[in-house]
C-alpha cells in the first residue's frame, strides 16, 4: 500500500511567468472587538504552471491590515501545475463591506477564448445579518486547476454550491465591467446554469484546447433581511439581492475525441463506495473523516487522484482505482465547513481521461462526540473513542447509535509476550515569515490486546460479550516515537497538535495499535505544546 502524507510540503518554485491557471475564494467572519474593529478569516487556492503567490490587494471600501497565517505549496505529482494555498486575517475598522482582488497575472497561453490577463473579485460582507443575527459567511467551494472533457462528448460537471448560512447560492458568469475578470469573455463550448451546474456538448475539432472559465458565486437571502453596520446604518436585501461574491475560476481542457464516450471503458467511472457529489459529512476537532474512493476503466489505465485542497490532508494510494482520503481538523476549524473536490484520471495511447468531478462539504462540529449522517462509503473515524456514525444508501440504512451499550469482556492468560519497537517519523513543514524551529519529542507507550470477538450493535440493542482469548497474547509496546516540526513561521499550538495527530493517525492506518502520546518541547520556541494526546 502506497502512503503519500501530505501534512506540510513546500517546495522551491520558479521565478518564471506564472501561467496563472485559477483561483477560489472564501471566507468566514471573526470576532467583534470591543472598539467595533471585526476580524475576517479568508482561504484563497491558486493554481499556476509554475509555483508562484499573487497577492490579493484592496479593490474598495476599508480593507484594513491583513496578518498572514500560512501560505502552502504543492506541485502535483504529473507535474502539470503547482497549488497554493493560503490562509490569512483581516482586521477592519468596523463591520462595512469591502473588496479584494487579484489582479496582474497571466492565464497560460493560448487560451482559446481569449483570456490574457487574470484578474477576481471577493466581496466581503461583515453587517449583522437579521435573520441570523450575526455576520454573513461566503458560499464554499472548490474545483480542480484543470478539467479535461474529450471533443465528441457531452459531459456535466456540477459544481459544489453550499453556504454555511443556508442562503440560496447562484453562479453566473464574471462582469468586466465590474472589474471581476479582465475581460470576462465566456467559454462558446459550454452553458452555465444558476445552480452551478456546467454542460459541455459534443463540438468539432477546431474547438480544442484550454479555455478559461471564470465564474462568480454569489449567496443570495431566501427572504427580505435587514444589514445593520457598526454605525447603526441598515440596508434592507431582498432574495434577489446578492450578499457576497466569490470568485471561481479554472481551465476547461478540450481535448482530442476519444474512442468511446461510455462511462467506465476510457472515461473512469466512480463506483461505490465514492460518495455522491455534494454529500455533506460531519467531523469534530482532531477526529480524522475518512473518504473512500474507487473508478474503474476497463480500456484505459487509470493513474491517479486528483484532489483540489491540499493542506493537512492525507492521500493514500491502496490499489488499482483505490483511493483514501484522510483530513483531521484544528481548533481554529471549529464550527466551520470546508468543500473538498476531486477527480481521478486515466491513461490510454498517451491520452488523459478525467472522470466526472466530485465533491464533498465536511463540517466541523463543535466537540469531541459527532452523530454524523453520511454517504455509507465515507466514514467519519473518531481516533480516541468508538466511531459513532449514522450511514444510509440507497439500498438499505444501517446505524449505530450512541445509547446502544456493548460490553466486552476477555480472560487472558497468565503468560504474555512483549514486543518492542521504535518509529522515527519527521515531518517538515515551511511558511513564510520569522524562524522558528520546533523540536518536539514524543515518548509514547502502548499496550494492545485484540479483542477475542467482533460484536456489532444496532440502534435500540444492548449486547454484552464475553470470550477467552487464545493461550498466549501478544502485547506490542512502542517505546519512542521522535517528531520534529521545524517552520519559517511560528506555528500555534494547535497547529503543532494537529501535526502530530495526523502523524498518529497515518501510523494507525499503517497498523500500528492506538497508542497516546506524551509531549515534551526541547527546543527554545516559545510555544509550548500540551502534555498529553490521546
Amino acid at each position: 500500500m502506497f502512503l503519500c502524507l501530505l501534512l506540510v510540503l513546500l517546495l522551491v518554485c520558479s521565478t518564471q511567468a506564472n501561467q496563472f491557471l485559477g483561483t477560489v475564494m472564501s471566507y468566514y467572519p471573526g470576532n467583534t472587538n470591543a472598539n467595533g474593529s471585526v476580524t475576517v478569516d479568508l482561504r484563497y487556492r491558486l493554481n499556476f504552471q509554475n509555483c508562484t503567490n499573487l497577492s490579493w490587494e484592496c479593490l474598495s471600501g476599508n480593507c484594513g491590515n491583513e496578518s498572514l497565517v500560512a501560505v502552502f505549496e504543492y506541485m502535483e505529482s504529473n507535474e502539470e501545475w503547482c497549488k497554493t494555498e493560503g490562509i490569512f486575517t483581516r482586521q477592519v475598522p468596523s463591520n462595512a463591506p469591502f473588496q479584494l482582488w487579484l489582479n496582474g497575472g497571466h492565464w497560460i497561453d493560448s487560451i482559446t477564448n481569449g483570456i490574457v490577463n487574470s484578474r477576481a473579485v471577493t466581496l466581503v460582507e461583515l453587517r449583522n445579518r437579521s435573520d441570523i443575527g450575526k455576520a454573513n459567511s461566503s458560499p464554499q467551494t472548490s474545483i480542480i486547476a484543470a478539467v479535461r472533457v474529450p471533443s465528441n462528448c457531452q459531459r456535466n460537471f456540477s459544481l459544489l454550491a453550499f453556504d454555511p448560512d443556508g442562503d440560496n447560492v447562484q453562479c453566473r458568469y464574471g462582469n468586466t465591467s465590474l472589474s471581476e475578470c479582465n475581460p470576462c469573455t465566456a467559454p462558446s463550448v459550454i452553458s452555465l446554469s444558476s445552480s452551478c451546474s456546467l454542460s459541455f456538448s459534443p463540438t468539432s475539432s477546431s474547438n480544442e484546447g484550454p479555455y478559461a472559465v471564470q465564474l462568480v458565486m454569489e449567496d443570495f437571502p431566501t427572504q427580505t433581511i435587514t444589514l445593520t453596520q457598526t454605525d447603526g446604518t441598515q440596508t434592507t436585501l431582498t432574495p434577489e439581492d446578492a450578499i457576497s461574491k466569490i470568485p471561481v475560476q479554472f481551465v476547461l481542457w478540450v481535448d482530442p475525441p476519444a474512442p468511446s464516450c461510455t462511462e467506465g471503458l476510457y472515461l473512469p467511472v466512480f463506483v461505490s463506495p465514492t460518495p455522491p457529489n455534494r454529500a455533506q459529512l460531519y467531523t469534530s476537532v482532531f477526529r480524522f473523516v475518512e473518504i473512500n474512493i474507487q473508478a474503474e476503466a476497463n480500456i484505459s489505465t487509470i493513474s491517479e487522484l486528483l484532489v483540489s485542497v491540499r493542506f493537512n490532508i492525507i492521500s493514500m494510494t491502496l490499489g488499482p482505482g483505490q483511493f483514501r482520503l484522510l483530513w483531521t481538523p484544528s481548533v481554529e476549524e471549529s464550527g466551520r465547513s470546508y468543500p473538498i473536490c476531486f477527480l481521478v484520471t486515466a491513461i490510454h495511447n498517451l491520452s488523459t481521461f478525467n472522470s466526472d468531478l466530485r465533491c464533498v462539504i465536511v463540517t466541523v462540529i463543535n466537540g469531541t462526540t459527532t452523530s454524523a449522517t453520511t454517504p455509507a462509503s465515507t466514514t467519519p473515524t473518531d481516533t480516541t473513542t468508538g466511531t459513532t456514525t449514522s450511514a444510509t444508501t440507497p439500498a438499505s440504512t444501517t446505524s449505530t447509535d450512541t445509547t446502544t451499550n456493548t460490553t466486552t469482556s476477555a480472560t487472558t492468560p497468565a503468560s504474555t509476550t512483549s514486543t518492542d519497537t521504535t518509529t522515527n517519523t519527521t515531518t517538515s513543514a515551511t511558511t513564510p515569515a520569522s524562524t522558528t524551529s520546533t523540536d518536539t519529542t514524543t515518548n509514547t507507550t502502548t499496550s494492545a490486546t485484540t479483542p477475542a470477538s467482533t460484536t456489532s450493535t444496532g440502534p435500540t440493542t444492548n449486547t454484552t460479550t464475553s470470550a477467552t482469548t487464545p493461550a498466549s497474547t501478544t502485547s506490542t509496546d512502542v517505546i519512542g516515537l521522535r517528531v520534529k516540526v521545524s517552520s519559517t513561521y511560528q506555528l500555534s499550538n494547535n497547529q503543532v497538535l494537529s501535526y502530530i495527530q495526523q502523524v498518529k493517525n497515518s501510523l494507525m492506518i499503517s497498523g500500528l495499535p492506538d497508542f497516546s502520546v506524551n509531549i515534551v518541547s526541547n527546543s527554545a520556541a516559545e510555544t509550548t505544546v500540551p502534555s498529553s494526546l490521546a
